[in-house]
């Protein structure tokens, strides 16, 4: 049973770092400190195989629990009652849970509020748009911590953040803010401006 024990745990282990990468961002920014979003960005191309382990050893761990015992590993039956962690109960909660962390980048985009910014600009030529590539951003959970670092600076008029093109577009006011306060205010969520360019 502690093998059983010893899969489970793997099992979790795996799920979790999975979906690190993913997780992060959210905890940062519920912490405050959006310079730690891009901490685990490095495990995202490990992800696939991080899943197939998880699924492999919970896979495993269910044969296990459920295959037809022909001798006992353990004094557990005579002490009349088997211990909550090696009950299928227990087991099902753990799949049940990493289902949910290897499913988190689906549905991430539900911890973030709405970040538009609320900026009135009253001369149309002081408006410019920029485009920022953007390295290390591999979810949508991703973009959100960068939204919101940009959207608290003055003259932000409209910010668009991609993580499948690793960009940033960028509508601002540029008598209220620059290029350069955009890309510090980027590279404050740990995430790196590449290159950066005027479109308009």
């Amino acid at each position: 049973m502690k093998s059983g024990n010893k899969l489970v745990g793997l099992g979790l282990l795996t799920a979790i770092s999975a979906s690190l990468c993913c997780i992060t961002p959210v905890l940062a920014l519920i912490a405050g400190t959006s310079g730690l979003a891009s901490t685990f960005s490095w495990l995202d191309p490990f992800r696939p195989y991080l899943i197939g382990i998880t699924v492999v050893v919970l896979g495993f761990a269910w044969y296990q629990k459920l295959k037809p015992q022909t001798q006992v590993d353990c004094d557990c039956d005579k002490q009349g009652k088997t211990p909550f962690i090696q009950t299928k109960k227990f087991l099902g909660i753990v799949t049940l849970f990493a289902g949910l962390m290897m499913a988190f980048p689906m549905y991430v985009h539900i911890f973030f509020l709405n970040t538009e910014s609320q900026t009135v600009v009253t001369d149309p030529f002081n408006i410019k748009t920029a485009e920022f590539s953007i390295k290390g951003m591999t979810c949508e959970g991703c973009e959100q911590p960068i939204n919101q670092e940009v959207n608290k600076l003055a003259g932000i008029l409209k910010a668009t953040v991609s993580y499948e093109n690793g960009s940033a577009v960028i509508k601002f006011d540029q008598t209220q803010t620059s290029i350069f306060e955009i890309e510090e205010a980027i590279d404050r969520t740990g995430f790196i401006v590449t290159e950066k360019k005027e479109i308009r």
